[in-house]
């Protein structure tokens, strides 16, 4: 399944990542985008797992409000 996503992306950022699919550094725009986020979520799972289990622990010593 895939999701349609509108973002704003500065002007920048937007000519490099075309700068990339015109060199042919990637097939297409949704190819950079799917695998832009994918490295971002990869790269930040630990820290994302952290917050997940301190939450939980806090959740457990001290209940919720």
């Amino acid at each position: 399944m895939s999701m349609v996503i509108n973002a704003a992306v500065p002007d920048r950022l937007w000519q490099q990542a075309q700068a990339m699919v015109e060199q042919g550094w990637v097939s297409d725009m949704e190819s950079l985008i799917a695998e832009s986020l994918r490295r971002y979520i990869d790269s930040h799972q630990e820290v994302i797992t952290e917050q997940f289990i301190r939450s939980d622990i806090d959740w457990g010593l001290h209940g919720s409000d």
